[in-house]
C-alpha cells in the first residue's frame, strides 16, 4: 500500500450505490478486523444488484476476477458498496464493486477499502446458462 491510501477518497459519482452495512465484532478475526470472507460476502451481493436488472430471472456467480484489499475494515466503519456494469455478453455480466469506509471516528470522511471485478452468469431453473435478455 502507498502512504497515501489511507487519505480520504471521494465516494464515487458515477457508480450506484447499491449497499451500506456496519460490520459487528461477531465479523471479526483474530486481529480485531473484519474477516475478509465477510467482506468478499457482502461485496458479492452488492455487485449482484445491478445485473439482476438485466438477467430477468436468476443468475449465479462464476467469477471473482480481481479482489484487492486496499485498507482493513473495522468494527463500526460504515461501508458503502457502489457498484455498475462493466461487460454484459450472452449470458454473462462483468461488475466493479467499490467499497468505501466512514471510519466510526472520522464520519464524513470515507477511504477506499476494496476494489473488485465478479462475473455473474444467467441461469434457467435447472440452472444452465441462459442468453440474457437484450435491452
Amino acid at each position: 500500500m502507498s502512504a497515501n491510501s489511507s487519505l480520504p477518497a471521494p465516494l464515487p459519482t458515477d457508480k450506484e450505490l447499491v449497499l451500506k452495512v456496519i460490520p459487528m465484532p461477531a465479523d471479526c478475526n483474530a486481529n480485531g478486523d473484519i474477516f475478509g470472507g465477510w467482506v468478499m460476502a457482502q461485496v458479492d451481493l452488492a455487485g449482484s444488484v445491478v445485473p439482476a436488472r438485466y438477467v430477468d430471472g436468476r443468475m449465479a456467480t462464476v467469477a471473482v476476477n480481481q479482489f484487492i484489499f486496499k485498507q482493513p475494515v473495522r468494527v463500526g466503519d460504515i461501508l458503502s458498496f457502489f457498484a455498475h456494469v462493466t461487460r454484459v455478453g450472452n449470458t454473462s455480466i462483468t461488475v466493479q464493486v467499490e467499497v468505501y469506509a466512514e471510519r466510526f471516528r472520522a464520519q464524513g470522511q470515507y477511504v477506499k477499502v476494496t476494489d473488485a471485478s465478479l462475473t455473474y452468469v444467467a441461469i434457467d431453473e435447472g440452472g444452465k446458462p441462459r442468453p440474457i435478455p437484450k435491452r
